[in-house]
């Protein structure tokens, strides 16, 4: 049976695509095949960690929704970006991505006509099927809709990303109380983009406290990943880093 994994912030600029994109390598390295869903369709990207130009998308998971294609024409197989920066006998897993369509008229009709959120919960159990997923990942839209409510209520883990901000601390307090009352089976927190010279360890005791929910990594704002500026995966191009330790950390929980 395979794990829905949803992550989510309440708010924009956590980092998240690009933990999600981590994550998933991260699994796919230990022989794993990992789906990702980009459902943040009013600003999609992390296709673009993966390398997967806009020339080279068909369909995109806009295409499903709307009814022009079956959810699996969506899927586009990144796994090559495994062999990139390690040797190829260390790429022994599988990375699926169903992109969403970084086009302004393509945003507009979202956000003007919507869509049927409750196909979305066939597309990612067809996805699991098809593709024959051990991990489904959700890169979810930034604070809460009915499509984020969907990807929150079908997952197995729910990953809660937030930066050490006081607006990002009163929205993920909303964001634990809805998943708690759908009553997600395992929720941890993340809180990333910490400044080097904060106590790691009393803020993660601090936020534990606060949302009486597991901290699994407080992340510093890291040089390498903002010079990195999303051209690919951290912890492929810096496998040794202890960046990388603390995302492998995560994934293990997972």
């Amino acid at each position: 049976m395979a794990k829905i994994v949803a992550v989510h912030s309440f708010r924009g600029g956590t980092g998240k695509s690009n933990l999600v994109a981590n994550l998933a390598t991260s699994i796919a390295l230990q022989g794993q095949r990992v789906g990702i869903v980009d459902t943040d369709i009013q600003s999609p990207g992390i296709h673009v960690l993966f390398g997967l130009d806009e020339t080279q998308i068909d369909y995109t998971l806009n295409d499903y929704l709307w009814g022009n294609c079956p959810v699996q024409e969506t899927a586009y197989d990144v796994s090559s970006v495994l062999q990139q920066e390690l040797p190829e006998e260390a790429a022994i897993g599988k990375i699926y991505l169903i992109p969403s369509r970084l086009q302004a008229g393509e945003i507009v009709t979202v956000l003007s006509e919507g869509y049927d959120v409750d196909i979305l919960n066939t597309g990612f159990r067809d996805l699991i099927a098809s593709l024959n997923l051990d991990y489904l990942f959700i890169d979810t839209h930034p604070g809460l809709n009915e499509e984020t409510l969907l990807s929150i209520g079908i997952s197995d883990v729910l990953v809660i990303i937030l930066r050490p901000d006081y607006q990002d601390y009163q929205g993920t307090a909303v964001t634990v109380e809805v998943a708690e009352e759908l009553e997600v089976p395992e929720m941890f927190m993340v809180v990333n983009k910490v400044l080097s010279d904060v106590d790691m360890d009393a803020l993660k005791q601090q936020v534990g406290k606060t949302y009486q929910m597991p901290v699994a990594a407080v992340l510093p704002l890291c040089d390498e990943m903002v010079r990195l500026a999303s051209r690919s995966i951290f912890c492929l191009r810096y496998p040794e880093h202890t960046f990388t330790k603390k995302l492998y950390k995560i994934a293990d929980q997972i």
